[in-house]
């Protein structure tokens, strides 16, 4: 979608981890300090296992982690119901998901700003369509499809 100057790439497991800890409304300080020393959740609403993250990226790839939170990140390889989980936990919306071969697609209502961060994550392969325009703090509609489903 993007130019993707200074992201790092992970994986789009690593990114739902990471997108699930910044829900919790921490600094981006705070959020780096806790996974580099494993003070993470273990109940609560999530059902995720954040010590994958603590053993995986930020203690096998570090300088991506730091970099992954604060420059922001490009997620390697997205699946449809992978995108349908990012903008679920990321933004705390319910995307409407087709499987319908040909047709596969996830729809959500997004605003201007999740319009841009959405398209700053996605991996390559995939388009973001405009059904309705965001207007100013009003969300618009859009549809995230495969790039081989766009017809040139």
């Amino acid at each position: 979608m993007t130019e993707s100057t200074n992201r790092v790439r992970i994986s789009q497991w690593d990114a739902l981890l990471l997108e699930s800890l910044r829900s919790l409304g921490w600094s981006q300080e705070e959020l780096i300090r806790r996974v580099q020393q494993n003070e993470l959740p273990t109940d609560g609403p999530s059902d995720f296992d954040y010590a994958e993250l603590v053993t995986g990226l930020a203690s096998k790839e570090p300088e991506v982690f730091v970099s992954a939170v604060t420059d922001g990140y490009q997620i390697k390889y997205n699946t449809i119901r992978g995108i349908r989980s990012w903008i679920a936990v990321a933004f705390g919306r319910e995307p409407e998901l087709s499987l319908e071969e040909g047709s596969e697609a996830v729809t959500s209502e997004l605003t201007k700003a999740e319009y841009d961060r959405l398209g700053r994550v996605l991996s390559l392969g995939w388009v973001i369509q405009e059904v309705r325009p965001a207007a100013g703090e009003t969300s618009g509609l859009y549809r995230i499809v495969p790039a081989s489903q766009i017809k040139s």
